[in-house]
C-alpha cells in the first residue's frame, strides 16, 4: 500500500498486510522512542482483533476497513487530557467530511464519528509510559451486509470509493495541528478547540442516557463541553460532568 500523501505529513507511516491490533502492536513498536517519534504510524486494512473502547471486539472482513493507530507524543496538563480522544474524533470527521461533502459528519461524544447519524470510526486512545497511543477503525470498503449493525455505515455504502491516503494523510495534519494548538495555548478555549469540538460534536443539545458503572443511569440534556473535555449533562436542574472514563454508554434518550 503506497502512501505518498501521508508519507509528507508523518516522520513514519508503516503499513502491514494483516496485525491482529494495530494499537497493541504500536504499544510494543513505540518502546523505540527515536524509530517511532511523535506522529508515527502503523496502518492495516486487516485487523482481526480490534478492540473498542471498554474491550469490546472490534473485526472487519479483510480489506473492508483501514485501521490506523497513531503514536502521540505531546506534554499536556493532566487536566487536558481529556481532549486527546476528542481531537482524534475531530480530525478523523474533519478528513471524512472532505470526502463527504454532500453528509452531515460529526463526533457522537465521546469517540465516534458519525455519517448521518450512522457511525463510519471508532476511536481508542490508551495511554503508555512515555506515549498516548491513538486507534481508529474506519469503515471504508465495507458493504451494507458486512456491517455489524444497522446503525452502522462506510464509505462504500454511501457511494464513494475512500482514498484512503488523502483519507490518512488529512486525519494526521488536522490532529497534528490540533493537538499542537493545544499545547501552545495550554488551554482549550484559547486553542480555539473546545469550539471546533462543539461545531462537530452531535450529542449536544440533545436528550441523553448516560449508563455508568455499577448500573446507574442519568438523564437529561447534554448541554456543552467543559474545560476538561467532558460531557456536562443537565438533570434534575444540576449539571453533572462525564468524563470518557466513566462513561459505558451515551445515547439519544428516544434509543
Amino acid at each position: 500500500m503506497d502512501l505518498p500523501l501521508a508519507r509528507d505529513v508523518t516522520p513514519r507511516v508503516e503499513y502491514v498486510p494483516a496485525s491482529a491490533s494495530t494499537n497493541a502492536d504500536l504499544r510494543v513498536l513505540a518502546e523505540d522512542l527515536v524509530g517511532w517519534p511523535h506522529l508515527s504510524t502503523l496502518v492495516t486494512r486487516n485487523q482481526t482483533a480490534g478492540r473498542g473502547r471498554l474491550d469490546r471486539v472490534w473485526t472487519a472482513p479483510d480489506g473492508a476497513a483501514l485501521a490506523i493507530s497513531v503514536v502521540v507524543r505531546v506534554s499536556v496538563d493532566p487536566a487536558l487530557r481529556g481532549w486527546i480522544p476528542l481531537i482524534a474524533g475531530i480530525a478523523m470527521a474533519d478528513a471524512v467530511a472532505a470526502q463527504l461533502p454532500a453528509h452531515t459528519v460529526g463526533v457522537k461524544w465521546p469517540n465516534d464519528v458519525l455519517v448521518d447519524d450512522h457511525k463510519i470510526c471508532g476511536i481508542l486512545a490508551e495511554a503508555t509510559v512515555d506515549a498516548i497511543i491513538i486507534g481508529a477503525g474506519v469503515n471504508t470498503a465495507m458493504t451494507a451486509e458486512q456491517l455489524p449493525v444497522p446503525t452502522a455505515t462506510s464509505f462504500a455504502v454511501q457511494g464513494v470509493v475512500a482514498d484512503e491516503d488523502r483519507l490518512l494523510a488529512d486525519y494526521l495534519r488536522e490532529l497534528d495541528a490540533l493537538l499542537t494548538a493545544l499545547v501552545d495555548a495550554g488551554d482549550a478555549v484559547a486553542s480555539g478547540l473546545h469550539a471546533a469540538a462543539t461545531d462537530r460534536i452531535t450529542t449536544l443539545g440533545r436528550s441523553v442516557r448516560v449508563s455508568l458503572p455499577g448500573d446507574r443511569t442519568l438523564e437529561g440534556t447534554a448541554r456543552e463541553l467543559d474545560d476538561e473535555g467532558r460531557l456536562v449533562v443537565r438533570h434534575g436542574g444540576a449539571d453533572h460532568p462525564i468524563s470518557a472514563g466513566d462513561v459505558v454508554h451515551v445515547r439519544p434518550l428516544q434509543d
